[in-house]
């Protein structure tokens, strides 16, 4: 089949349905109408023999030729965008852009008031629109109606760019008038109340089963690999919240090593390594494919590369 027989805004169409995995909700995406779009589908059905999207209990799912068709659809549209976009640079000084970053409350504690700081020197009228990851779906990122998701992923779509700003490791942060702080090994540990804080995950938010240690993350799978499990008092899905509730001197939190350190100076707690073994994490950028080779998104990239570096 050679391309010229081919209606390119068909491949727009295909694009988005796979996206939203509806026919309304694409129509509405594309501003046509819902025949519209149901002839549309029609006519990419014929041209790749496919029924490319299929009704089930769990909606209209892709068949495996869309699957295959998705990522490569959306790296040529990508590259078409890009290569219709304007020449000139893009001016951070003079530039009144709205960037939509979506990010973890980790990420917000310590990496955004360094990018904040550098945006008021380096780009003083750019607005920062700052989500959280209940505001928003992987769907939102790929469709690049968020500029950027920084996060901690234990998954992410295939098609997302990404870079990792930094690794961090776990301490703990204690009362200095902790009756276990001066011999604070794993008996102490275990023996401490503790506070548990965590929000990595996209979309919204659920309650927590203390009983569900898989579900708990890092901290409590370490330990659940030793056969242990710590008795958890308080759980809280922001940063800000541990270091005021370690004041408690019966509690102890175990934090990223940014936010610790952060807190334990102003809040005058003391920080401690933690008596076991708890793997590292990443925190990585990923962005969507359309938005690669946009001027202002790439500016974006490397304004928050070189903060990152510097955190």
């Amino acid at each position: 089949m050679n391309i010229d027989r081919i209606d390119l805004n068909l491949l727009v169409y295909l694009d988005v349905l796979l996206r939203e995995g509806s026919v309304t909700r694409a129509a509405q995406q594309l501003g046509i109408t819902q025949p519209a779009m149901s002839n549309g589908l029609r006519r990419l059905r014929d041209v790749f023999g496919d029924p490319l999207l299929v009704r089930t209990s769990d909606g209209m799912t892709p068949t495996q030729r869309a699957q295959e068709l998705q990522p490569v659809i959306r790296k040529a549209l990508g590259e078409l965008e890009a290569a219709l976009q304007p020449l000139e640079e893009f001016d951070a000084m003079v530039s009144h852009r709205v960037f939509r970053i979506m990010v973890s409350d980790y990420a917000e504690s310590t990496l955004v008031p360094e990018l904040v700081k550098r945006l008021r020197t380096d780009a003083p009228d750019i607005i920062l629109d700052v989500l959280t990851p209940s505001d928003v779906t992987f769907k939102d990122v790929e469709a690049g109606k968020i500029d950027m998701a920084i996060n901690r992923f234990d998954e992410m779509p295939q098609s997302f760019h990404q870079m990792t700003l930094w690794k961090d490791d776990f301490v703990c942060l204690v009362n200095p008038d902790h009756p276990l702080s001066s011999n604070f090994n794993l008996e102490a540990y275990l023996a401490s109340k503790h506070i548990w804080v965590s929000k990595t995950g996209m979309g919204a938010g659920v309650g927590i089963d203390p009983e569900k240690v898989v579900r708990l993350g890092w901290v409590d799978n370490a330990l659940s690999k030793l056969g242990h499990k710590r008795k958890i008092s308080v759980f809280t899905r922001h940063y800000q919240m541990p270091a005021l509730l370690a004041l408690n001197n019966d509690l102890v939190a175990t934090l990223p090593r940014k936010v610790a350190e952060m807190q334990a100076e102003s809040a005058a707690l003391l920080v401690k390594e933690p008596p076991f073994p708890i793997p590292a994490f990443e925190l990585k950028m990923a962005w969507s494919p359309l938005l690669q080779h946009h001027q202002a998104h790439r500016w974006l990239r490397r304004m928050i590369v070189d903060v990152a570096q510097h955190c």
